[in-house]
Order: C-alpha cells, then structure tokens, then sequence
C-alpha cells in the first residue's frame, strides 16, 4: 500500500463511538468523525435504518465527547475544550441537553446571574440519570459566588461542588447536596440516592495534598459517615468503582498482597466487608454493568488481554456465546441496554479488527450488525498481535506486545519500539492504529509494558517511572535487544516512537544509547523534568505533580532529553499541538532548539488549536506521512 494511502487509512479518526441505546431500544445516538477535527452525533433509527446527523462541534475549541439518552427524545451531551487564561491553559467542559432531533439546545450549568468571580472550568456532570424518574437527572454542580453586575456585593456565595436534581424540559433544579468547596466527587446508587462524597485535602495554601478522603450514609439518614481515604501520590487506600442499590454496598478497589482487590462494603453502619476479587499477577481493573443503575454483572482485569469474570449466570453464558459466535471478533464488550434490559448494545473487536456495535435481543438471540468503528479499514487486512515476554537486564520478565504483519520476511526486519503514555498506564491486547499502521509499513513494532505500568502491582509500578526512568528506561532497551536476539529484527534497522511519556521515552532512550536507534519519533513529548515540575505550579494540584516527578536535581536532570539533547545522533521529528494541556508545546519547541545547536537533523510539526490528542484526521495522516518518509530514510521497510 503506496504511504500516502496508508497514512490517509490509519490516521482517520473513527466513524462510530460513544454509542449509546435509547430507553425503548430502538434508536441509537453515536459520535462520528467529521471533517479535520469535527464531530458529529447521529441517531440511527434501528426501525427504518435511518441515519440522521443532529448536531456536531468543530474541534476548535471546542469538542464533543459524548451524547447519551436521558429519555426516548432527549439527550445530553458534552463539550470540552482548552483555552488560554491569562499564559496559562486551563481545561473547561460544558454539559448540553437537547431533543434527538437537534433542536432546543440548551445548557445544563447552573444559570448566571451576575458575573462569577472565579473562573469556572465544568457546569457539572451527571451524577445519576433516574431510571425510576424519567425526564431528570441528579447532576454534580460546580458553583462559585456571584456578585451583582453593578455593585460589589456578593449576591451568592455558594463555594464548591453539591448536587442538584434538575428537570430537562424545564431547567428548574432543585437542591439535593448544599456545595462544599472541598467536595470533589459524589456518587449515587443509580436510583436516586446520593451515598458517597468525597472531599479533598488541602495543605492550607489552597494545594491539594493528594489525599481523597470518603464519606458515605446509611439510606434514610443525612449524616455522613467515614468509608476510607485514598492517597493519590502513593495510591494506597481504598477506592470506590460503584454503588449497587439492590445489595446497598459499594465496590471498592484496595490494596491486598501488592495489587488491587475488589471488595464488597456494606453501607448500612456495620462495616462489614468480604472480598470479591483477586488476582496474584495483576490488579483488578473494576467492575462490570451492562447500563447505569443496573446491578453490578461481574468484573474486569487484564493479563495478556482485557477480561471479564461475571456474576450473572445468564451474561456469563451470554459472553461466551458470542465470543464463539465472532471468532474474528472476540474481544465483547456490553455498551449499554435499554430501561428494561431486554436489548443489548454489543462491541465486538479483536487485534485485527477496530470493532463492530451490534444489537442483541435478549429474548430471540437475534444480533444484527449496526454500525463499524473505522470504516475506512473494512476489509483492509490488518497485522496480529501477539502476547510476549522478555527478559530485562536484571532478569525482570516484562511483557509486551508484537505486532508484525503476514507477508514479509519473518527474521531481520526493521522494527520500531513503540513504548506508552502514562506512564502510570499500559498497553492491552486489541486494535491500535499507530501500531497497525506501522506493521503495514513492514516493520515489527514492540510494545513493552516497562515497569512503572499500571496493572501489575506496587512492586511493578514502584516509584513510577517518573522518578525511576532509569529501569523504564533499561526495559525499554532491552525489549530492542529481544528483537534483535530473536532475529526478528535487524540490529542496525531500529527506530523508537512515542506518545507523551511514550515520545520522553523515546528522546531518552536515544540519549542512553546514541547508536541503538537510527529514527526517533516523539509525540507531545515531556523533555524536561525540571520544566513539567515548574509548570504544574499553576495548579492547585502542584504540590501532587511535584511529588510524583521527584524533587532529586541530579535525577531531574540526568533524566531529561532536553538537558543531554548533545548525545543523542539519529535524526527527531517532534510532533506537538500548541493547546495541549497535558504537556506543554515548549517542551518540544526547547528540544527542537537544542536539537539544531547540537547540529542533530530535526524537525518540529507543531499544530494549532489542537490538544495532547492531536484529534485531527488532516493532522494524524500528515504526522504518519511524516513518520513513513522519516523511517523508510533510515531503517527502510
């Protein structure tokens, strides 16, 4: 496939995600990709198979995220969007509801009445959707005191996050949790009731601490109870996934034996608590529902590939059934049902295949294909994934995950090492575009899950790899040395790509060892540790991020590419948007600078109005041409 085919195929965004069932079943609300950057919801009427846009957003600024039914003929939807306050980007989001056919949108955020004197960056978010109460929804509400438009005096000095149920056709609201301005999260049982709160701590300076400390009240009662803290720096305490109604008990994620387990607590004052579930490899990801405010069906972990263990006799049974029944698809996932649960919406993918949304009729067993997520890649033949581990310097086996394709020679190929963001994250079995479409460029494309990964465990996690770059750094090395000890890749054919940490992976690595890689990609990638931790003192949650990255000036700097940007020899091409709020685009702009004074070939693709994700199609096609000419230059394919 020419390169420019490849790049237009792989770099589309999706054609169908964030789908959603309507209460009867019968219609289907899903988010597509525009043109460039733009989005738009469509209904798919699974009676007449029509499909009709109703609204969309252009990306700039700002983007949907999602549409869901909040009954047969409304919806709610959200828009984010990042913006430039005062030399500082700040995050915002925006709650909309609106009729399925498009019409009277209008926002969910508390009114205004005067001017706010302090920016607010969310309306809101919903909270519980009220099954039993149709045309409601209880929603989490950010508020901020108001001063009159002419005077000076305040005229509501409401502070902080609280709970309001709000009527969709009308916008009344009325208030369910008075704010307090430590709350940082409620959570309902799906039926009305609010039952868990959480507040932030704060070290007296207005910077939060990193600790999360729950609250919960028996039905009935308006007293708030203790339930546990959760300490985000260390992640140690206890973490809640879900409120069940119908066992009146929340899911909780701790700490058992090195890695999360699930546990059932009791929220009727007894305290009483059993363990759900656990795994001695790795952490339990969280629970299962087919829909909100439904019972909780089982639960989720990832090994070598994502996988559900359920409860539910009938969805056990169920599971297995399609997965049978879609051999090339096995990968299911249960995205939503309708009120009474009788119609399923169904994804199904594999490492091969992006997906498929199916519906299900529970009563007849009948399925019917609805909808692709990437339409631009039905029938391409796409590269298998497989399951490896690897052996690390110190003898650490790291799994990982290689993707090559059918055709092409099975030993000495050029390969590309292609470590992840997070860095407390990790790769998982399943369709990855930027891998995809390298495999179909005929490179072998490792994906090491170095330790500093999510999933498997304190000990795996450690400090992060923040703080310990250097063994995320040895693993990463040493999955290129597993390629090349296989014979599956040629020494001298090597390049390393990333995304945010994945792109600082990149840049160091090619600092540790000048002459193991002959291509270095970084996308949105932190360059300097010393920046990232000045940056994060715009935000209240400062003191957190400055922990996490480690105070130690000597790591800080032996740890940053842009600091030993001298050593590195093999041509860069960094890829950055200029609103990315994740990592700032002068971390890549600084690296190009230091690039070019060190006489290192580089180049810098800097996008605007884009963020961390570069949601472009326009822009992700040019980035992967710009990839295959820079790697076909240096290691050929």
């Amino acid at each position: 496939m020419p390169l420019n085919q490849a790049a237009r195929q792989f770099g589309v965004r999706e054609s169908a995600w964030a789908a959603d069932l309507s209460p009867s079943g019968r219609k289907l609300v899903f988010l597509s990709a525009g043109p460039g950057s733009s989005t738009i919801a469509k209904i798919l009427d699974l009676d007449t198979k029509q499909v009709t846009p109703i609204f969309g957003s252009s990306g700039k600024p700002e983007s949907l995220e999602w549409c869901e039914f909040a009954t047969e003929t409304q919806l709610i939807c959200m828009y984010t969007a990042v913006d430039n306050i005062g030399g500082v980007l700040a995050g915002f989001s925006k709650l909309v509801t609106l009729r399925s056919d498009g019409t009277k949108q209008q926002s969910l955020g508390s009114k205004r009445a005067g001017y706010d004197m302090y920016i607010r960056q969310s309306d809101g978010s919903v909270l519980d959707w009220l099954p039993d109460n149709e045309g409601s929804v209880l929603m989490a509400r950010t508020y901020v005191p108001k001063v009159e438009e002419r005077a000076t005096n305040i005229k509501d000095d409401r502070l902080g996050l609280g709970v309001d149920r709000v009527e969709l056709a009308t916008l009344r609201s009325k208030v369910v949790e008075e704010p307090k301005r430590t709350a940082s999260r409620y959570m309902s049982d799906g039926r009305g009731n609010v039952r868990i709160m959480a507040f932030s701590d704060f070290d007296g300076t207005d910077n939060l601490t990193g600790i999360i400390k729950y609250r919960y009240r028996t039905p009935g009662d308006q007293e708030w109870k203790p339930l546990g803290n959760y300490n985000t720096v260390s992640e140690e305490g206890i973490w809640p996934v879900a409120v069940e109604q119908s066992s009146n008990s929340a899911y909780v994620l701790e700490n058992l034996n090195g890695r999360d387990a699930l546990y059932r607590v009791t929220l009727d004052g007894s305290g009483a608590r059993s363990l759900v579930a656990s795994n001695d490899k790795v952490d339990i990801d969280g629970v299962v529902r087919i829909d909100r405010g439904l019972p909780v069906i089982g639960y989720s972990y990832t090994d070598d590939r994502a996988r559900v263990i359920y409860f539910d006799p009938e969805f056990k049974k169920l599971g297995g059934s399609l997965s049978r029944a879609l051999p090339t698809t096995p990968l299911i996932d249960f995205v939503a049902a309708s009120r009474d649960a009788k119609t399923l919406l169904v994804h199904a993918s594999a490492d091969t295949h992006p997906g498929t949304f199916y519906v299900l009729n529970r009563a007849t067993k009948q399925m019917e294909q609805l909808l692709l997520s990437r339409e631009q890649l039905d029938g391409q033949q796409l590269a298998p994934v497989q399951s490896i581990s690897f052996p690390a310097a110190d003898g650490k086996m790291i799994p990982a995950y290689l993707t090559m394709s059918k055709d092409g020679p099975a030993k000495g190929r050029p390969a590309v090492v292609l470590p992840h963001g997070g860095p407390s994250a990790r790769d998982s079995f399943g369709f990855d575009w930027l891998a995809q479409f390298l495999a179909s460029r005929g490179y072998a494309v490792i994906q090491p899950n170095y330790r500093g990964s999510a999933g498997y465990g304190e000990e795996f996690l450690g400090e992060n790899a923040f703080r310990d770059w250097k063994k995320a750094m040895s693993d990463i090395s040493a999955s290129a040395q597993y390629l090349v000890n296989q014979g599956i890749a040629d020494a001298g054919k090597l390049a390393i790509v990333g995304w945010s940490y994945g792109g600082y992976a990149a840049l160091q690595s090619a600092t540790l060892e000048p002459d193991r890689y002959k291509a270095v990609v970084a996308i949105a990638p932190v360059t300097d540790l010393s920046l990232l931790r000045r940056e994060s003192d715009d935000y209240i949650n400062g003191k957190v991020a400055r922990d996490f990255i480690g105070s130690d000036s000597v790591n800080l700097r032996q740890g940053s590419p842009l600091q030993n940007a001298s050593r590195i020899k093999a041509p860069v091409l960094l890829v950055h948007g200029d609103l990315d709020l994740n990592v700032r685009i002068a971390h890549s702009t600084k690296m190009a600078d230091a690039l070019q004074k060190a006489g290192t070939p580089v180049e810098l693709v800097r996008y605007q109005e884009l963020e961390h994700q570069l949601d472009d199609s326009n822009a992700r096609a040019e980035m992967l041409m710009k990839i295959g000419q820079l790697l076909d230059r240096t290691i050929g394919n």
